[in-house]
């Protein structure tokens, strides 16, 4: 029963880290793109939808968090008015997504490794 009750825990903490992860490479993207006004806010808007959508794939598909997520990064980055092609912008946002999902899948296979339950 512990271990169920830590991993259920440790798999809060990685959905925490996932949305951090979005939430900082939108803020780098952002920045590299030459937004400086509210960045802050703008990161969390682009962050939140971006992570709404790898949300809703991961519910669905898998495989839809890398068509929702992209989509969702591309459609909410029409509205900050940044200075990109459209193919650029899925292009980023396929970028990031598959980097956070990465990134956050292998801390969480670890992190079942060391609880013992992988």
């Amino acid at each position: 029963m512990l271990y169920r009750l830590i991993t259920v825990i440790g798999g809060l903490v990685f959905v925490v880290a996932l949305y951090g992860l979005v939430w900082f490479f939108c803020k780098q993207f952002l920045r590299r793109h030459g937004v400086i006004e509210q960045l802050t806010d703008r990161s969390t808007v682009l962050a939140t939808w971006t992570f709404a959508g790898i949300s809703l794939g991961l519910v669905l598909v898998v495989a839809g968090a890398f068509v929702l997520g992209p989509w969702a990064f591309y459609r909410t980055l029409r509205g900050h008015d940044v200075p990109i092609s459209d193919a650029a912008a899925i292009w980023w946002g396929f970028g990031i997504v598959s980097a956070s999902l990465l990134i956050t899948a292998a801390g969480f296979m670890g992190f079942l490794k060391l609880v013992g339950a992988y």
